[in-house]
Order: C-alpha cells, then sequence, then structure tokens
C-alpha cells in the first residue's frame, strides 16, 4: 500500500512540474521508470548525433550511457583520455557535441533547474554549446521552492558527489555545507536555469523514482 501511494503521489507531483517546465520553453516529459525513461531519452537522440555527457549517476541509473556506449553512436568520451591534459580538452571539445546527457541537482515545482558545479564543464553545456541537452532526473531532485532548490544541491548534492569523488572539501568531511571558498571547492560555480533558450533546447524527463543525488 506504502509503495502504491507513494507512486501516485510521484505521479501527480511528475506532472504537475512536467507542465511548470513546459511554459518555462523546456521539452518535458514525465514518466513513471527507469526503463520508461532509457526508452524516452533515446527517442530524443538521433543515430547521426555525437553525443557527450557530464557526470551524473542518474543517467547511469536508467542504462543511458551504457547504452549509448554499446551501440553505434558517436561519442566525445573523457574517460578514454590517456593523461590529465587530454580528458580536459575532451571536456572542451564535448560542449561542441549535437546531444549532451546530465541530470539536474534539484528542480523547483515552478519549473527551474538548479545546479553546482567544480569544474564548470557539466553547467557550460547546459547553457551554451551543444545543440540539444537532455537532463534526466529522478522524483527525489524535486523540492518546493528554487530557494528549497539551491539548499538542496549545496547541502545534499554537493556533499554526496564531494564524498563519492573524495574531494577534500568540508562537506566531505561533515556531510553540511561549509560555505568554503578553498579552490577543490564542487560548488565554484551554482547555476539556476529559469527557462530554456532556444525554446525546446534543453529536455528535461522527470522520473517517478528516485535516482542520483
Amino acid at each position: 500500500m506504502a509503495q502504491t501511494v507513494l507512486q501516485k503521489r510521484a505521479d501527480k507531483l511528475g506532472e504537475t512540474v512536467v507542465r511548470a517546465l513546459n511554459k518555462r520553453h523546456f521539452e518535458a516529459y514525465y514518466v513513471p521508470t527507469k526503463e520508461a525513461a532509457l526508452e524516452k531519452a533515446l527517442s530524443l537522440i538521433p543515430e547521426t548525433d555525437v553525443v557527450s555527457w557530464g557526470g551524473s549517476e542518474s543517467i547511469d541509473a536508467i542504462g543511458l550511457r551504457q547504452h549509448i556506449l554499446a551501440n553505434s553512436y558517436s561519442v566525445i568520451n573523457r574517460d578514454d583520455a590517456k593523461t590529465p591534459e587530454e580528458r580536459v580538452e575532451l571536456m572542451r571539445r564535448a560542449l561542441t557535441c549535437d546531444t549532451f546527457l546530465m541530470s539536474a541537482n534539484a528542480i523547483s515545482e515552478d519549473g527551474q533547474l538548479v545546479n553546482v558545479d567544480g569544474n564548470g564543464n557539466r553547467v557550460a553545456a547546459l547553457t551554451y554549446g551543444p545543440k540539444s541537452v537532455i537532463v534526466v532526473a529522478g522524483i527525489n531532485k524535486v523540492v518546493q521552492t528554487h530557494a528549497d532548490a539551491i539548499v538542496r544541491a549545496r547541502s545534499v548534492a554537493a556533499p554526496t558527489n564531494a564524498q563519492r569523488f573524495d574531494i577534500k572539501t568540508p562537506c566531505n568531511a561533515t556531510g553540511a555545507c561549509g560555505d568554503c571558498t578553498i579552490p577543490e571547492s564542487i560548488c565554484a560555480t551554482i547555476i539556476t536555469t529559469r527557462i530554456s533558450r532556444p525554446v525546446k533546447r534543453i529536455k528535461v524527463i522527470l522520473v517517478g523514482e528516485p535516482l542520483g543525488f
């Protein structure tokens, strides 16, 4: 019974947020499951596109990156780099790809995306460069207000990712945001995407299951 009630709430919230996103000129979809999310994402990627991505547990959770790598897509994959310098160059080249894959750290109920980034490559691609950006986000990323979205990005997503990559930040040690200004800060850039410009350049697939951080 509890799972049914939780799913009903996710379905209703998901449709509400998708309406808000579409009003802000995103191309937004709600799907109830990871499997449906993968199917929808693949339908939005032309087979002739050059594809790249930012670090994202969510796109891995639905099997999207794995599918792209296992099939005949052209990719720009920073993990192919043999040196740190080559990795940086591949991250730069990713800004010229056709379709860029990522998640969001938080989405407000009124349809705004909030992301924090250390290197800035992920939010740079979201803002400008790739012809199309596909954002895959679990229902756990949805919060009530824009202010709540910033709190979630900095107090939940950032500490978790700092611990995942063992970045030597205060939030790695404490699990709480330290509002740090150290060079290694994972919150070097904080971006709010209020609307998609051009219209429908950013596609958002909201999934009725928890995904990522």
